[in-house]
């Protein structure tokens, strides 16, 4: 049985959310598949998210046997290089999870 791997993006364009998250969605799990995990939960944070999807995501890795965590690309952290690198120190520290960056790595 493969490890489960969670996938977090960030969706900004809130009339075509849907389908972009849809074939991002797509693209994790076909590079987690790729890397011998399988896709569980997939923490998408948006404009139309009441509760922060990155909150959301650590605190599962703290209650749950996932170690590793998947992104498109560091941009869905944050813009900015030093937050995206604080997002990443943070989630490691706090659950000592891998992230995966598929840009750059796949295709």
């Amino acid at each position: 049985m493969r490890p489960a791997i969670y996938g977090y993006m960030r969706v900004v364009s809130s009339e075509e959310q849907e389908g972009e998250a849809q074939q991002i969605r797509q693209e994790l799990a076909e590079y987690a598949e790729h890397e011998g995990f399988t896709l569980d939960q997939v923490f998408t944070e948006s404009i139309r998210c009441q509760e922060p999807a990155f909150y959301t995501m650590i605190e599962a890795l703290k209650r749950h046997d996932v170690k590793d965590i998947i992104v498109p690309s560091l941009w869905h952290f944050a813009r900015l290089p030093g937050l995206q690198n604080a997002m990443r120190q943070h989630i490691e520290q706090e659950t000592g999870a891998h992230i995966w960056v598929v840009q750059g790595k796949w295709r």
